[in-house]
C-alpha cells in the first residue's frame, strides 16, 4: 500500500465539482483508492463520500493506493491538487 497527503488549496474546499473531477480522475486507475480526512474515509471512486469528507480549504487529506497502478494513481491525485490552486 502507498500512501500521499496532499492540501485542499480550493477557496470553495473540495466542492461538488472538483469533487467530481477528482472522482473521474480515480475511476481511471485499477488500484483500490481511498482519500481521508481526519477520522472520515472514503471510497475515491464515490463522489457522494468524498462530498461526505467535507474537506475545507486547507484540509490536508491522505491518499491511499493498494493495487497495480498504485503509485501512478498516487502521482496524479496528488497532482490534481496542485493543479486545482488557486482555482
Amino acid at each position: 500500500m502507498f500512501e500521499v497527503n496532499a492540501t485542499v488549496q480550493l477557496i470553495e474546499g473540495l466542492h461538488a465539482r472538483p469533487a467530481a473531477r477528482f472522482v473521474r480522475l480515480a475511476g481511471t486507475f485499477k488500484s483500490v483508492l481511498t482519500v481521508s480526512y481526519g477520522e472520515r474515509r472514503a471510497d475515491a471512486r464515490s463522489l457522494l463520500e468524498v462530498l461526505a469528507l467535507g474537506a475545507p480549504q486547507g484540509a490536508r487529506l491522505t491518499l491511499r493506493a493498494e493495487g497495480e497502478d498504485a503509485e501512478a494513481a498516487l502521482l496524479a491525485l496528488q497532482n490534481f491538487f496542485e493543479a486545482e490552486e488557486g482555482a
